[in-house]
């Protein structure tokens, strides 16, 4: 099995190889900048209220990604793939990094970043990181949460600014290509751990009394009956207050991405890097963050290349997922002409932990052009864990028209992360169910925590995902042909989950000895 797997990784470096971009002038640098829970508050993405001038610019030089998603819609196990290229599942980063419950990637892990530093590229993290063991994501230049109060590399946009002008001299004197990974902390809530900040710590460096300052955030502030309410968000009063403190530390995000943008431009870089900003998951609102609706794993992206053919304001309706960012380094960066690629795969020895296949593929060419509509393109999701009490593994698969979802433990209620429970949004949600009062909400709060095994839906005919087609007659085909598309991916990123809930996967420990499952009914 491993063996084939190996060769799959090779077959996709070779598949790159073919097919590569114009490498010869191709820069060498590339800035990633992730929002922390970001959504499409943003003006390229029509929306008017949200003030976002600063990556609205950027989106003037990039090309715009209008079917771009996340491997999982929580923030550890979508970071980790984001840096692997691999699925939770596969990485081992099966919830939230974090030392008390021990959620870690396996230590032999090939992330991104060993292969760029491996290939003499200085690799560079300024802000969250939040995955983790440090020997599977080592970084050459680290000011992240593990040695910095959060909000100080993650929502200090001025203190953000100036770590970012000091890499890029490093990286200059080093006269080094570089790689470097923005982790914004906006616009993720707070209101949990630092209610002091505001829910959405929009009152931190604001210059009100005792929240300090950021010298270079101008504060915006919005009213909340004049915010622009997603379909997915109950209309009420506290609900529309909410995402209104939530557009307020959107301004600061989108302040620093101007901030770095310009270091960048100052420091010699603009005219050889690409940049790339999107999240990390959905939004914390219902249906949002730890969801796999769309609201849940559904990202903005863009893309900015230097090279003089690429699309600049331009909008792509390509499926492209966050598990394809490590195949366009590495294409971006020139290394499947490079031997070392190959040997490094080789030498970490065919494992479960080391060396799993990659299933993305690069995105490089969509910035050339747009590629005939592929009705069979499907992007992939997978998640176990948010928290460590929600365990409720989830999988799916998407294509331009349709989505299916396993609930696997879908006869346990979906559990609420303890941020978004303490939010006024679900506790308006809580209250007003509890009480018997009218929720101005597409769903009912039972409906919510109650859902089937599968779940199927036409988004054509119902993009809100509330009509659940799976076991109607008519469907079928198309729910077993996306069935055995997921199932045949699971397999191939040799998932442990992959016989649940009716099966028990008997595979020695490894994949290596024909796996198969062995069914639990016994005609009880």
């Amino acid at each position: 099995m491993w063996l084939v797997a190996l060769t799959l990784v090779l077959t996709v470096i070779a598949l790159i190889a073919s097919n590569p971009a114009d490498t010869a002038t191709a820069p060498r640098n590339v800035l990633l900048l992730l929002a922390d829970d970001g959504g499409f508050e943003i003006g390229a993405y029509r929306n008017k209220i949200c003030q976002t001038p600063n990556i609205d610019n950027l989106a003037k030089e990039s090309l715009i990604f209008n079917n771009a998603y996340a491997s999982a819609s929580s923030c550890s196990p979508s970071r980790s793939a984001i840096l692997t290229g691999t699925p939770s599942h596969q990485n081992g980063m099966y919830g939230l990094h974090n030392g008390v419950h021990h959620f870690d990637s396996f230590s032999k892990i090939n992330s991104v970043t060993k292969i760029l530093q491996k290939n003499d590229i200085k690799t560079g993290i300024i802000g969250k990181k939040h995955v983790g063991p440090s020997e599977a994501y080592p970084f050459d230049y680290s000011q992240t949460e593990e040695n910095n109060e959060i909000n100080q590399v993650g929502r200090n946009i001025t203190h953000m600014k100036l770590l970012v002008r000091e890499f890029l001299s490093i990286a200059k004197n080093e006269s080094k290509p570089f790689f470097l990974y923005i982790g914004f902390h906006d616009p993720h809530r707070c209101g949990h751990t630092t209610p002091q900040y505001g829910n959405f710590c929009e009152r931190f460096g604001s210059g009100e009394e005792g929240m300090g300052i950021i010298p270079d955030w101008q504060p915006w502030y919005y009213q909340w009956d004049q915010i622009q309410l997603p379909y997915h968000i109950q209309d009420t009063e506290m609900a529309r207050r909410d995402i209104a403190a939530q557009y307020t530390t959107i301004s600061r995000l989108d302040q620093g991405v101007g901030l770095i943008l310009k270091e960048l431009e100052h420091a010699g870089y603009k005219d050889n890097t690409m940049v790339i900003y999107t999240s990390d998951n959905g939004i914390p609102f219902p249906s949002g963050r730890t969801n796999f609706y769309d609201p849940g794993i559904r990202e903005p992206m863009m893309v900015s290349s230097p090279l003089p053919k690429s699309r600049k304001f331009q909008v792509t309706n390509a499926m492209v997922s966050l598990l394809d960012i490590v195949p366009t380094l590495i294409d971006w960066y020139g290394l499947h002409q490079n031997e070392t690629l190959e040997a490094n795969l080789i030498e970490n020895k065919v494992d479960i932990d080391t060396a799993p296949p990659l299933t993305g593929k690069s995105f490089l060419p969509l910035l050339d052009k747009e590629p005939p509509s592929d009705p069979e393109a499907v992007i992939f999701a997978s998640q176990t864990h948010h928290e460590i009490t929600m365990y409720y593994p989830m999988r799916a698969v998407r294509s331009n028209r349709y989505k299916l979802i396993h609930n696997i433990n879908y006869k346990m209620p979906f559990p609420i992360d303890q941020d978004f429970y303490l939010s006024p949004t679900f506790q308006d949600i809580l209250n007003r169910t509890k009480t018997g009062q009218s929720l101005p909400w597409y769903k009912s709060l039972k409906d919510y925590y109650n859902r089937p095994q599968w779940e199927l839906f036409d988004l054509k005919m119902d993009p809100l995902e509330l009509k659940n087609l799976a076991g109607k007659p008519s469907m079928n085909e198309i729910m077993d042909k996306l069935k055995n598309k997921l199932s045949s991916w699971q397999w191939l990123t040799n998932d442990p989950w992959v016989c649940a809930p009716s099966g028990v996967l008997e595979d020695t420990g490894s994949f290596k000895k024909s796996p198969q499952c062995l069914s639990l009914e016994n005609g009880l």
